[in-house]
């Protein structure tokens, strides 16, 4: 049995760990340790058979379930490759602070700026709307919305997609309408109209992604998403903004600091 020196192991015949799990666990092992790197080629069936002594049944077990996992990707004819991932994000606990807007810099743009990567925005679709049910409870019986939908990426590839509900009184005929709201987004615009901004209310949930949403991102099979959703009250404690966000699980850290008074 040839080895793969400095790289994979051997099984554990006392192990009551499936075959193909064991190969999977060395697989994965290598691959968060970095001896395997994005983009990198993993060792074939037939290597795989011969370092390990098992049907190509068994290795194709073991790479399905690093698929399904995110971890890597099958292209045909070539291989199994270890899946690139997108730059994260740090989802900061003050990516919506004033000084931010003051700066006329949108919260994507400060997280992208502390990635260190390039931000674009695509799919954007703005149009007034009969809000739903749980959009129009939490803004307070509003019946119609201003909806702007929106897709980012960072590096050319998709990370989030949101929309931001918006009471029609407050955003129809203002900036708030047009594809390119200005200096600081929307809350900036909300706030030149009079609705300083006083709090914002989080609700985060991972869950698995719809296929729609698969598309949308470009997920790999198995990685998950983050649904957040964002309510924005003003010093008036009026709700100015439902924000419904679906992140890609992989590509973000959250990071909160929170008061132990």
């Amino acid at each position: 049995m040839t080895s793969l020196p400095g790289v994979l192991g051997d099984l554990d015949p006392t192990s009551d760990r499936a075959v193909f799990r064991q190969i999977a666990d060395q697989l994965r092992d290598a691959i968060a340790h970095g001896r395997f790197r994005e983009g990198e080629k993993l060792p074939s069936e037939a290597e795989l058979v011969e370092h390990y002594g098992v049907s190509r049944m068994t290795v194709r077990h073991s790479f399905s379930l690093l698929q399904g996992e995110g971890l890597v990707h099958a292209e045909h004819g070539k291989g199994v490759f270890v899946r690139p991932r997108p730059p994260v994000r740090r989802l900061a606990s003050d990516r919506f602070a004033r000084r931010h807007r003051e700066q006329g810099r949108s919260a994507f743009l400060v997280e992208a700026d502390t990635a260190g990567s390039h931000p674009t925005v695509d799919r954007l679709e703005i149009r007034e709307e009969k809000a739903g049910q749980d959009i129009a409870t939490r803004l307070g019986s509003v019946r119609r919305v201003l909806a702007r939908r929106r897709r980012y990426l960072l590096d050319g590839r998709p990370v989030e997609f949101a929309t931001s509900y918006l009471p029609l009184d407050i955003a129809r005929g203002t900036p708030i309408a047009e594809p390119n709201p200005g200096p600081g987004g929307i809350y900036a615009r909300l706030e030149e109209l009079g609705h300083r901004l006083d709090h914002f209310e989080e609700e985060i949930r991972a869950r698995m992604p719809t296929p729609t949403e698969t598309k949308t991102l470009q997920l790999a099979p198995g990685v998950p998403v983050i649904h957040l959703i964002r309510t924005a009250y003003d010093t008036g404690d009026r709700a100015v903004e439902v924000c419904d966000t679906v992140m890609a699980a992989d590509a973000y850290v959250l990071s909160y600091q929170l008061p132990a008074t």
